[in-house]
């Protein structure tokens, strides 16, 4: 039962589509306008009981319930080609019309088509040259046409997105567009009706072009013709016809029964159910619970893709099978079309107990035909690693395992392959554990998790973890023995050989030292001005404009979010921080000190001001430096965190520590540091029970309080830090680095974390006067022990003059108390007591995912005025590729900011935007700062 479950687990989320005009009110959102066709993911943790979902409106980014009545679920495997369509209406026409979708979505490469371009109806010739998606990690597919004739110019590349080449065109003759912007161009009627809406499969060669090629095909066998097809003729067999296939070394005969396109698989193609002579079939007539024809024993059915089929030979008919067949077993499951070896080699190796699920898998493809020349001498056998051999018979019950070592890399060298083996393996080089691949045509994609040797197999086999779920496939298991572990249905073994290189990612580039590539000379393209006069932070919408885009910020390199998120999160958009761009360096610090001072201030800062943007070439030029002064030689190219780059960098610097903490119960000198780490108490803060809320009093919904979030927000984290460590700050900072409890991924001791808009720092000053918790009299006395005291000003530190500190040590529960005198510089103070509470303000977050980290940065005075900063948010190239920042807007977030912990942890959690819950559950440092002081600095 468990197994199920998890298997439902990692089920994709459903999509929907909203069948209506929809307006719907949100408390946060206000109302919210959804449209005919809009896109909707349900949310896992949100699901509701009842009649409504909880889904996300992919179109606005936004969290709505909505009741299924008005939601149309879209097939999986029909999401991807709905995505990229950015007309809603048109998003639902296509749904409404599955059949069209299918075909688009099995239209061979080099179909004719047209294409809309500028103004609607306007088409245009074009061919069909890609299908998929346009970058690692997307699922939505996009079309790539090459345009012809008079369209030919008009395009927007050669064949690139973003540095990937997916196909290759004259320049400015390529489109990537959405399926509802394409049309067949030629399509016979007659065909139309024969095969239900279904695409014709692909031509297949002339007869004599293709032979059965298997590793395993006995030499007395002749091959078997191919009859070739003409996309728009009626398929070939009648139902009554004489056919045979080859299977496992042996040709078959039959009678067709059937041959047509399988209901709901129109795009792959025409299929033939065939009667058998032997009792070597494994289909009963029927698929998916609908019977195609009449079949007395599934021992005798068999069904298979029509090109695998060809019509029988007056010369073997009534003649007996050239071997015995091998018993099959009979399916548990609907069958699936049985492959064919014949003209293929064996894809999929699978076990006997796995024979009657197996399904048509079709060879890679073939090199095209060239005439015969000597074969090229193969390479010399690696010094390295060989595959091991079996040392003897007793040996031969245990496969060898090579997974985790570098093993073969190169299948087919000094394997023990006959000649054509070796050169087909030989097309195929550095294939090992992890390489990503494909194997069949169409593909299936999937990352190799072992190689080995299997019983039975002479060459090596590759076991592979596919992308999508397999009928046939396994949990990694062969035979009862488990070679690595995947989810059920994902695992399949395949010989090394039939493997190759995942071709939706362009070929592993030369390995370079990425550290010596990042200079200005390999960043040309993406470089950045240096500037010598001091720049102030633009504010608000100034600071908007300039920042929000693609190529904006600081552009990240191998590993350098932890810097670039800290250095935008410091000087984008605040001053606070600028005297340690103007501290004085002495000739003793060192020349690492000016040079470092001097690249921050004109080549980073000032830039990062002005134009909006810093090329990673002057980061790294940091990066160097501060390598060079530390014995870490990984701040180059290996992941740090902010913390750790904030010390160095100002030890490089040589300027004074922002913070000076003393001990209470120890009178010495101050502790200086640049970061404070916030310890919570050993016992988390749970959330008390609040008093109920209006939703109205409220601008986002409230869940029930049965699922309160753990909350926790910075001012009382800080203060119980101080509290319970018995710490004061020995002066005001000017700008204060907090980093958050964090204990992992797994793991965190709050599910959320509120950035107070402003935290008071009055009572964690030493030596300073305070007011009297009770009359506001100058305090004289403090008592810890009454922090957590509920009667008494709850959740705040408690000082007292001296008549209230007596009468509240009066009361029984209390005479236990230990209270401590305040001191006052300069004795007691007797003048009048203003009252002015000493306040920082938050100035920017930066938070951490994934060992990645980003910014919330405060860009206003208005509570909505939030960017958000990613330097590494896409990428240009491949491995010697660019990392492209962004920065954007984000709003939404102040709106999160300006709840209390208790409102926040009464929130439903699956109505957390990404911004807010980035923000809010994965902060890792707050940066607070007071104008005022920074300008004494």
């Amino acid at each position: 039962m468990s197994g199920a479950q998890d298997h439902k687990r990692r089920q994709p989320p459903k999509m929907y589509l909203v069948v209506s005009n929809l307006k719907i009110q949100d408390q946060l959102e206000g109302t919210i306008r959804l449209l005919r066709g809009n896109l909707c993911q349900e949310q896992e943790g949100g699901r509701s009981r009842g009649d409504q979902l909880w889904v996300k409106v992919l179109d606005y980014g936004c969290m709505v319930k909505i009741d299924k009545q008005l939601l149309i679920e879209v097939p999986t495997d029909l999401t991807g080609l709905l995505e990229p369509v950015s007309d809603p209406e048109s998003r639902l026409n296509l749904l409404i019309n599955p059949k069209q979708l299918y075909r688009l979505a099995a239209l061979p490469l080099g179909t004719p088509l047209y294409v809309q371009m500028g103004q609607p109806g306007e088409l245009a010739e074009a061919e069909l040259r890609y299908r998929g998606p346009l970058t690692r990690g997307s699922t939505a597919v996009l079309f790539g046409v090459q345009l012809k004739d008079s369209a030919v110019g008009r395009g927007n590349s050669n064949g690139s997105y973003k540095g990937h080449q997916l196909f290759t065109c004259p320049e400015a003759s390529a489109l990537f567009l959405p399926a509802n912007q394409i049309r067949l161009r030629r399509w016979s009627r007659a065909n139309d009706d024969h095969h239900n809406n279904a695409l014709p499969p692909q031509p297949q060669p002339p007869i004599g072009n293709i032979i059965a090629r298997t590793a395993e095909s006995s030499p007395s066998l002749a091959p078997v013709p191919v009859l070739a097809r003409n996309p728009s003729s009626p398929p070939p067999f009648q139902v009554g016809h004489r056919v045979c296939f080859p299977l496992e070394d042996t040709v078959h005969g039959g009678e067709v029964r059937f041959c047509g396109a399988l209901p709901g698989r129109t795009s792959t193609g025409v299929f033939v159910g065939i009667l058998l002579d032997n009792a070597v079939g494994n289909w009963d007539g029927s698929y998916k619970g609908e019977k195609l024809c009449s079949i007395s024993s599934s021992l005798y059915g068999c069904l298979l893709p029509i090109s695998k089929v060809s019509p029988e030979p007056r010369s073997r008919r009534h003649t007996p099978p050239l071997q015995n067949p091998k018993p099959v077993l009979k399916p548990t499951q609907p069958p699936a079309p049985v492959s064919s070896p014949a003209s293929t080699p064996k894809i999929a190796l699978m076990p006997p107990q796995l024979l009657s699920a197996k399904l048509a898998l079709k060879p890679p493809p073939l090199p095209s035909p060239k005439p015969f020349t000597k074969p090229h001498p193969l390479p010399p056998t690696p010094p390295t690693i060989k595959p091991q051999t079996l040392p003897s018979p007793t040996a031969t019950d245990q496969p060898q395992l090579l997974n985790g070592s570098p093993g073969p890399l190169s299948p087919g060298r000094g394997d023990g392959l006959d000649a054509e083996e070796n050169g087909d393996a030989g097309l195929e080089v550095e294939l090992e554990v992890g390489s990503m691949v494909e194997v069949n045509d169409p593909p299936l994609f999937g990352v190799i998790r072992w190689i080995g040797r299997i019983i039975g197999v002479s060459q090596l086999v590759s076991g592979i973890e596919l992308d999508q779920e397999l009928t046939a496939g396994t949990d990694g298991s062969y035979l009862g023995e488990r070679h690595f572990r995947c989810p059920a249905n994902k695992g399949l073994f395949v010989k090394l050989r039939n493997c190759r290189r995942d071709s939706r990612f362009p070929a592993p580039e030369t390995p370079v030292n990425q550290v010596e590539r990042c200079n200005s000379i390999a960043f040309a393209e993406w470089g950045s001005e240096r500037v010598e006069e001091h720049t102030p932070p633009v504010q608000g919408d100034e600071a908007r404009d300039m920042y929000q885009g693609w190529k904006r910020g600081i552009q990240g390199h191998l590993n350098s979010c932890y810097l670039d998120a800290s250095l935008f999160s410091l000087f984008s958009c605040c001053s606070s921080v600028d005297w340690v761009l103007l501290w004085p360096s002495n000739p003793s610090d060192g020349p690492h000190c000016s040079q470092a001072q001097d690249l921050l201030r004109c080549e980073i800062v000032n830039p990062l001001r002005r134009f909006g943007y810093v090329c990673a070439s002057k980061t790294m030029a940091l990066r160097r430096l501060l390598e060079a002064e530390s014995s870490d030689t990984g701040f180059t190219n290996q992941e740090k965190d902010p913390e750790e780059f904030l010390n160095k960098l100002f030890q490089l610097l040589r300027v004074e520590p922002l913070l000076k903490i003393r001990s209470v119960t120890q009178k010495q000198q101050p502790q200086e540091c640049h970061l404070y780490q916030l310890f919570p108490p050993s016992v988390p803060l749970s959330p008390s029970s609040p008093v109920p809320l209006s939703p109205s009093l409220c601008p986002i919904p409230l869940s029930s309080p049965a699922v309160l979030m753990r909350v926790a927000s910075v001012q009382t984290l800080l203060e119980t830090s101080f509290l319970h460590a018995g710490l004061k700050f020995a002066e005001a900072p000017s700008c204060l680095p907090l980093l958050m409890p964090r204990f992992g991924k797994d793991f965190k001791m709050f599910d959320a974390i509120l950035p107070s808009l402003t935290i008071d720092i009055t009572d964690l000053l030493d030596d300073t006067l305070r007011q009297c918790s009770i009359c506001q009299a100058v305090a004289e006395w403090e008592c810890l022990e009454c922090y957590d005291d509920l009667d008494i000003t709850p959740g705040r530190l408690k000082q007292y003059c001296h008549t209230c500190n007596t009468q509240v040590h009066i009361h029984k529960k209390r005479q236990s108390h230990s209270p401590c005198q305040v001191g006052v510089a300069g004795g007691p103070w007797t003048g009048p007591l203003h009252g002015t509470r000493q306040r920082l303000a938050l100035f920017a977050v930066t938070c951490i995912e994934t060992s990645h980290y980003v910014s919330f940065v405060k860009h206003g005075p208005r509570p909505n005025d939030w960017l958000f900063f990613d330097s590494m948010a896409d990428r240009e190239g491949g491995e010697n590729g660019f990392n492209i920042p962004q920065v954007r807007a984000c709003p939404e977030v102040g709106r999160y900011l300006s709840l209390s912990a208790e409102e926040l942890g009464r929130l439903d959690p699956a109505s957390l935007r990404e911004s807010a819950r980035r923000l809010l559950c994965d902060s890792y440092m707050c940066l607070y700062h007071s104008p005022e002081l920074s300008l004494y600095k």
